[in-house]
C-alpha cells in the first residue's frame, strides 16, 4: 500500500522557458502585450523577462527553434503557461492590451477559485492569464475537497473594470 503524497512544503514553480521562432517578435509580445519587463537579453538567442524584480519568470530562447514552427495539434508538449495577476482590474487591463493588439482569446472561464482567459502567443504557446479569488471564498465540500467550476466569464466587465481603474 502506498501513502498519498502530501506535497513538498515550500516548493513552487519558479519560472518557465519557451522555445520561440523569432526572439524579437516574442519579446515584443511578452513585454508590450502581456506587460513583462526585459531583465536580460543575450542577442537573438535568449531573453529573460519578469513581472517585477524577480530574476525572471519567463525565459525565451531560439537555441533549437529559430524560424521553427509550432508543434502540430495532437502531440505532446506544454498545454499552457499560467500567469497570476494581482486582481480583477489588472486582469482586465491585460485582456484589454491583448485584444487591442489583435490577439484573440481562445477561452474564458470562471473556475470559482479564479477567473481566467486563454490565448496563444505568436509561437502558438498556450497562455492563461488569471486572478485568484481569496482562499476564504473558495468552496470546499463536506469531505474537505476543493470544488471548482467552469462557467462563462464576463470578459467585457473585466475590461471595463480595468479601464475604470487606469
Amino acid at each position: 500500500m502506498t501513502q498519498a503524497n502530501q506535497g513538498v512544503p515550500g516548493a513552487h514553480v519558479g519560472h518557465g522557458h519557451l522555445m520561440v521562432a523569432d526572439i524579437e517578435r516574442a519579446t515584443a509580445f511578452y513585454r508590450d502585450v502581456i506587460g513583462m519587463r526585459v531583465v536580460l537579453q543575450y542577442g537573438e538567442r535568449m531573453v529573460f523577462l519578469s513581472f517585477d524584480d524577480y530574476h525572471h519568470h519567463l525565459g525565451l530562447n531560439t537555441l533549437d527553434s529559430k524560424n521553427g514552427t509550432p508543434p502540430p495539434k495532437g502531440h505532446t508538449g506544454l498545454y499552457h503557461v499560467a500567469f497570476v495577476l494581482l486582481d480583477r482590474a489588472t486582469l482586465g487591463q491585460a485582456i484589454d492590451r491583448v485584444q487591442s493588439a489583435g490577439y484573440v482569446l481562445t477561452g474564458a472561464a470562471d473556475h470559482g477559485v479564479s477567473e481566467a482567459v486563454y490565448l496563444d502567443d505568436p509561437d502558438g504557446n498556450g497562455l492563461e492569464l488569471y486572478r485568484d479569488r481569496p482562499q476564504s471564498d473558495w468552496q470546499i465540500d463536506d469531505d474537505g475537497n476543493l470544488t471548482m467550476i467552469n462557467v462563462p466569464l464576463d470578459v467585457a466587465a473585466l475590461v471595463e473594470e480595468g479601464r475604470a481603474s487606469s
